[in-house]
């Protein structure tokens, strides 16, 4: 039996589709526990879909198995294979700098999408799809697949086929999605360069089922997992091609060592006999842990005075210069203040400035909205400026790039150092080291505080009302307190 649940539109939702993913997940939660069903299968696509559904299955605890969408054939402009939203953002960037015409520019857009299926690089989309499998609640290959090959269709089909296995054999989400398993995901999570938003999302279904993923796990965990996906925004590929070189079982079997390969998985085998036999094709595209991209995985959290609780960044998709930076804050207060000061002819702003936006979290956004890949000013774009050190409390896409720092915590709405932050101000940025400062006097940031105005509800009634009276912050998954397992509290 079919049956749908609350779709989340990720181009189309306003503010963003993350205000409204907990409220996916509920009703996820509620259609499961409601109708008579022994298992089910999971279909989701972009961003926000598939964590909802992890969570709301999670919550409801019977037999489940995902089947993701699959990504978009890669696109090609002009003999320049593309991939969106990635290369979207970089030649809006040129764009705006007046290195291309709005004629070439009309000309990408319709070449750069040439089928269905969610982005082909490594935006949330497919870190999530991948997430779900290094987990074991997808079956192998579920990450990878392009949307209109058909073996698309016919992992559908061999899904539909395991879910009656899984109820005979009781599989349920918290038997297969254990401490084990997401330590396995998280790794895989650096090994691919995924998406920052992957931590949120992973913290919130772990948290459904009582498990606790602190920020510092991850980061520990990317101290100890080399980065080895040569994919975009991070690498070269895309995803089609990661799947010709033998997908995410492919990955996992270069990260056997790292990984517990006797956690249980859908199919009611191992993660280890899944991926046992998986060769990899394309070595310069899924690269051995004796021969990585880099050392270390492919995020890392951040932790100062400017982020008492943390932020993250995405080193493998930075600019290496400015991974340890010193500069004077350039302040937008909310993301309006910023589209309409970004390009003022007069803005005083420099290479070497941090570029600061608060009131973008999750109660601030509201929804935490994905505004973190600040636009660069054009002035400096004209004079061949590509990154500058930016950061938020808000998300970024995972098909963005730069050296942007997100997910700032506590978030500036909840009266924390980010909302004392003025232009001028000393920001030191030492990835290396994982801090992030601001250089200001203890005494004067609370006394800057004390003159901030609170806030005013961005919600009244229904369920507007209940988000911001519920969810937490980023470091916490922005789950509402109320739906994380009795044993978190």
């Amino acid at each position: 039996m079919e049956f749908p649940v609350m779709s989340l539109g990720e181009y189309n939702m306003r503010p963003t589709t993350m205000l409204f993913r907990n409220l996916m997940s509920m009703d996820v939660e509620e259609s499961i526990r409601a109708n008579p069903l022994d298992g089910v299968v999971l279909l989701g696509g972009c961003d926000k879909t598939t964590p909802a559904l992890l969570m709301g299955a999670a919550s409801a605890d019977i037999p489940a198995i995902l089947v993701t969408g699959g990504p978009q054939l890669k696109g090609n402009w002009r003999g320049e294979e593309l991939g969106s939203c990635t290369d979207c953002r970089r030649y809006h960037t040129e764009l705006r700098a007046g290195s291309i015409t709005e004629e070439q520019w009309a000309e990408l857009q319709n070449s750069i999408v040439r089928s269905p299926g969610h982005c082909m690089v490594m935006g949330t989309a497919s870190t999530m799809a991948s997430m779900g499998e290094s987990l074991g609640i997808a079956l192998p290959g579920n990450a990878a697949i392009p949307a209109v090959d058909s073996r698309r269709a016919q992992l559908a089909e061999a899904s539909g086929r395991q879910i009656m296995a899984a109820v005979e054999q009781d599989l349920r989400p918290s038997k297969i999605m254990t401490q084990e398993a997401f330590e396995n995901a998280i790794r895989t999570l650096h090994a691919l360069g995924g998406s920052t938003n992957a931590i949120i999302h992973l913290t919130a279904i772990a948290g459904r089922l009582g498990i606790e993923l602190p920020l510092t796990l991850f980061d520990e965990l990317s101290r100890t997992t080399p980065f080895i996906l040569n994919l975009k925004p991070s690498g070269e590929f895309l995803m089609e091609d990661f799947f010709y070189a033998g997908g995410l079982p492919a990955l996992l079997s270069e990260l056997r060592p790292l990984l517990h390969m006797d956690a249980m998985t859908v199919t009611g085998r191992t993660l280890g006999e899944n991926v046992s036999g998986t060769i990899n094709h394309n070595p310069d595209l899924i690269r051995s842990l004796d021969e990585p991209l880099n050392s270390e995985g492919g995020l890392a959290v951040v932790y100062g005075s400017l982020a008492p609780s943390g932020a993250v960044i995405k080193p493998t998709a930075a600019s290496p210069d400015l991974l340890t930076h010193r500069g004077r804050a350039l302040v937008f207060d909310d993301h309006d203040d910023m589209e309409h000061r970004i390009d003022v002819p007069d803005l005083d702003v420099n290479p070497e400035d941090v570029l600061v936006m608060r009131n973008a979290g999750p109660q601030g956004g509201p929804g935490m909205p994905e505004w973190g890949f600040l636009p660069l000013p054009k002035k400096l774009l004209q004079r061949g400026i590509r990154d500058m050190v930016r950061l938020s409390d808000a998300r970024m896409s995972g098909t963005a790039f730069g050296t942007v720092v997100v997910h700032v915590t506590p978030e500036s709405a909840s009266g924390s150092p980010l909302a004392a932050v003025r232009d001028g101000d000393i920001i030191e940025l030492d990835v290396a080291n994982r801090r992030l400062d601001l250089m200001v006097d203890e005494r004067e940031v609370q006394r800057r505080l004390a003159e901030v105005p609170p806030q005013k509800p961005h919600f009244t009634r229904g369920y507007g009302a209940m988000y911001s009276q519920h969810v937490m912050q980023a470091d916490k998954g922005c789950d509402f307190d109320f739906l994380r397992a009795e044993e978190l509290g």
